[in-house]
């Protein structure tokens, strides 16, 4: 099934990002000793919640904000991109082999909003999405219009809401136990209901009650 498999945080300032979120929310930065590359991973109780890319590698571009991306899972990453393309996206990357662990694509969607396509082979990522993946845009209804012609069906996490926010984005919403414990940390909401955690660079995610998921 398509739906989001993995997110990468890219930040300028690892020990940074991880002491950061470590301190708000318990969670551990970790080596990946049997990665090859050494990858840095996050860990949240017992699972992985994604991998971490330093900006300051000679392999991005110089001027790249930190930003996190965000991974959908596909069945045949050069004909869901070609589709992509065909209905509006525009082609940021690839596609390209990732060593022996996957093929990807980036894009950004009709809605201005950066998404990568991901056709697994050796590295498949989450068995499921830890949380609901929020679109905010200025027309939900088109863009999760684009993602059902493309991929067949809107990711079954994701969630289209309206927004006038510059630039639109894809956000994990995670749920926690106790909200009010990590408020020194974020900004609450509109109306109470969520926490948006965001650290020193402005990459971040956003917090709902474990009693009250997005639908």
């Amino acid at each position: 099934m398509t739906d989001f498999c993995w997110l990468d945080l890219k930040t300028r300032d690892v020990a940074g990002t991880a002491a950061f979120f470590s301190a708000a929310l318990g969670w551990r930065f970790e080596v990946d000793e049997q990665d090859f590359r050494r990858a840095t991973k996050i860990h949240v109780g017992d699972r992985q919640l994604g991998g971490v890319s330093d900006l300051a590698n000679p392999v991005y571009p110089p001027g790249i904000p930190a930003h996190i991306a965000f991974y959908l899972r596909v069945d045949d990453v050069d004909r869901r991109t070609e589709i992509a393309v065909e209905h509006g996206a525009q082609l940021v990357a690839g596609p390209f082999d990732a060593g022996d662990q996957g093929r990807l694509s980036t894009l950004l969607d009709p809605a201005g909003a950066a998404v990568s396509f991901w056709e697994p082979r050796g590295f498949a990522g989450w068995t499921e999405p830890p949380g609901r993946l929020v679109l905010t845009c200025a027309d939900p209804i088109t863009a999760r219009g684009f993602y059902e012609r493309t991929l067949g069906a809107a990711p079954p996490s994701a969630v289209f809401v309206q927004s006038d926010a510059d630039p639109p984005g894809w956000e994990l919403a995670l749920p926690v136990d106790d909200l009010t414990a990590v408020a020194e940390h974020g900004s609450w909401s509109a109306d109470g209901s969520a926490l948006r955690l965001r650290s020193p660079e402005g990459v971040g995610f956003l917090l709902t009650s474990a009693r009250n998921v997005l639908p």
